[in-house]
């Protein structure tokens, strides 16, 4: 590794304070460098930059819903493959991407239900600084808490409206490594939230031309993005004290700067994926543009839980002109994606060499990879243990609160087959956000209690991350850990008032979930698409009744769009619950773009939800888990029309009255435990 950090022994790793850490909201302060020797001609090195992206607080390979151990991702996991990874290399910079602060019931316990104070490093950020972090970017979930919370957790000092004076402010913990954004400005002072960027100054251990090991100085500046979309999906916390700037603008702006300053490479840390429609400065995956943009050396993307390089990707975003998924390159600029959740480790390797005045990239000896926990046997790798007893107490305190029950169910509440039909774990956050948002409106709105009160949901877990990743509440009693299950984001209530119109084009947009059949082939078809689960918005309610076509093109499948018996007239209106995200304009839904919003609660949907099985007691499958509002135009087709669940859960199927659902193959040859079942459309 870079001489700058610490070695990464059996205990804790030993974290330093780099120099420009802090310095938010102001231009990033000058790099004081001492007079260094010179380097000789000829004088070579490798340099790896090791990248680690949404995180999402999973310190441990710990599943706090099922409150067992889930060896497939964890901060504790991919810690071994950095320290192998500084065994490996001479020299490494490792660096974050965001989506860091939040994710996990341990993230909601620090942050809202036993907030830690200013003193008290947050457990993602302990552990981060333990292993000795060079750098990191913000990602869009970091405001998901507000912005007061991030002010505190990161060590910060925001010039925002609703918060004291900079200097009056105190020096709170925080991760003790330099955060980078450029694109997210006060509107207070105009000025970046955090600093736009910094440089790194490091010692590399190098060769020169006869084989002599010297150290030799290098500058690495980072600078870091953030989707401008923030302004929407977290329009509550955001608005008029935030705005954003265009990505590629702001690269544009500041990169020349950070060479005139002396950085050698400069690297982008861009939490967002790839797009290469029409350039906008408010797009949400900017970096097919960043990479552009003159001076860039390594771009470090996230957001979208994928992996890159990797050559089977069958993603669109990986699939563009200008894009080598082989090699790991955009548009020329290595770049990688190290997917989510501690599954990878992103590694960036470079071979320098001085040439008199600068480093110079051998790019012919580049390697870009993305380093998987798993092993090519399908077993683990080991984990760190110095990171489960960092966060002993935070992890136990965790547990304790999730374990608190609320109420009981008589019946498994699952998402297993939510795609086809299951509403057994939606039907109940819907009665739940509908029952909170008539009650407000009764005593709030007058001008609107004429109007039907209707509530949409979606599967958030329906199988992307495996046969793990699925809703599963046991019969039984229901604790907060099952509610956080039920509603995985720490989202607020929100209410929009729609036409029919808007109601028709909002779940037009939600069967986007479903490829089109064709009923002539006789190949097998899979239903579902790669638009993703926790945009399927559905109703479950037995007054609104449709019907899905996935034999028609995106955009006209909705059939007998009806409410109470009578066909949906277009003007008709109604008020819909639903969450900030998606009445802010996430998933981009027409219409839902914050200007239907009539109620933006401060309360959580997870603790109206939580509030509601209170009131309620028990939850029964005739009450509150079987009235499912859509179903599938029937068709017959000539071949098997087929989607992938977990492996074992057939009965579960016919236990939700599923009886045109049927086990295909008992494996789909993923290794990620799922099965692939098959749909009879014509049942």
């Amino acid at each position: 590794m870079l001489v700058r950090n610490s070695l990464l022994t059996g205990g804790l790793f030993s974290a330093l304070l780099l120099a420009g850490c802090g310095g938010n909201d102001a231009a990033p302060a000058p790099v004081v460098t001492p007079t260094q020797p010179k380097i000789e001609k000829g004088t070579a090195a490798t340099l790896a930059l090791l990248e680690t992206t949404d995180l999402h607080t999973n310190v441990l390979s710990y599943d706090y819903f099922k409150l067992a151990e889930d060896k497939s991702f964890g901060f504790e996991r991919v810690a071994t493959l950095i320290k192998n990874a500084r065994s490996e290399f001479p020299n490494t910079l490792l660096l974050d991407n965001g989506d860091t602060i939040q994710g996990t019931a341990l993230a909601d316990y620090q942050a809202q239900v036993s907030p830690i104070s200013c003193g008290t490093t947050l457990a993602m950020y302990k552990v981060m600084n333990a292993i000795g972090y060079d750098g990191g970017g913000i990602g869009n979930h970091e405001f998901n808490y507000g912005l007061p919370y991030l002010n505190q957790v990161t060590g910060s000092k925001f010039n925002i409206d609703g918060l004291p004076d900079p200097a009056k402010q105190p020096a709170c913990a925080g991760p003790a490594f330099p955060q980078v954004l450029a694109n997210v400005l006060s509107v207070k002072s105009k000025a970046p939230l955090f600093q736009p960027y910094t440089i790194l100054t490091r010692e590399l251990k190098a060769k020169t031309t006869d084989g002599k090991d010297v150290t030799a100085p290098i500058k690495v500046g980072i600078i870091g993005f953030t989707p401008p979309t923030i302004l929407s999906w977290d329009k509550r916390w955001l608005d008029g004290k935030v705005y954003t700037a265009g990505i590629k603008e702001q690269a544009e702006k500041y990169i020349p700067e950070m060479r005139a300053k002396g950085a050698d490479l400069v690297v982008v840390i861009s939490h967002g994926g790839l797009d290469n429609s029409a350039y906008s400065p408010t797009m949400e995956n900017a970096n097919y543009y960043v990479a552009q943009v003159a001076g860039v050396d390594a771009m470090l993307i996230g957001h979208s839980h994928q992996i890159f390089p990797n050559a089977t990707s069958t993603v669109p975003q990986f699939n563009l002109p200008g894009i080598d998924k082989v090699n790991g390159t955009v548009n020329g600029v290595p770049t990688v994606m190290a997917n989510f959740w501690g599954k990878h480790l992103g590694v960036v390797k470079f071979e320098l060499a001085y040439d008199g005045k600068a480093w110079v990239i051998d790019k012919t000896k580049t390697k870009v990879e993305a380093r998987s926990i798993q092993n090519a046997d399908k077993s683990y790798v080991a984990v760190e243990p110095s990171v489960a007893a960092a966060v002993a107490a935070e992890h136990q305190a965790t547990i304790d609160y999730v374990k608190t029950p609320v109420g009981s169910t008589d019946f498994q509440m699952t998402s297993y087959f939510a795609d086809v039909g299951e509403v057994g774990a939606i039907e109940l956050v819907n009665q739940a956000q509908a029952d909170y948002v008539a009650k407000y409106v009764k005593a709030n709105l007058p001008a609107y209690a004429t109007l039907p009160v209707l509530s949409v949901s979606a599967p958030f877990k329906s199988g992307f991350g495996g046969g793990n990743d699925y809703t599963d509440v046991a019969q039984g009693n229901v604790a907060i850990n099952n509610a956080a299950d039920l509603y995985l984001y720490p989202n607020t209530i929100y209410a929009v008032k729609v036409t029919g119109d808007n109601i028709k084009a909002w779940l037009e947009t939600a069967a986007k979930r479903f490829n089109q059949i064709d009923p002539a082939k006789t190949t097998e078809q899979n239903l579902i698409s790669s638009f993703p689960g926790y945009n399927f918005d559905m109703f479950t309610t037995p007054d609104l009744t449709y019907e899905i076509d996935v034999t028609q093109p995106v955009g006209s499948r909705i059939k007998n769009l009806m409410y109470k018996g009578a066909a949906i007239v277009g003007t008709q209106e109604f008020i819909v619950a639903t969450n900030n995200y998606r009445a802010s304009g996430g998933g981009n839904f027409p219409g839902l773009d914050g200007s239907k919003t009539i109620l933006a609660a401060p309360d959580a949907n997870r603790d109206v939800l939580i509030a509601y099985i209170k009131s309620i007691k028990t939850v029964t499958r005739s009450a509150n888990g079987s009235d499912r509002s859509w179903k599938f135009s029937k068709v017959t087709t000539a071949g098997p029309v087929t989607f992938t669940s977990s492996t074992g859960k057939l009965a579960l199927a016919t236990a939700a009255g599923l009886n045109h659902v049927s086990l295909l193959r008992a494996d789909d040859g993923s290794g990620k435990g799922l099965s692939v079942y098959a749909l009879d459309l014509s049942k």
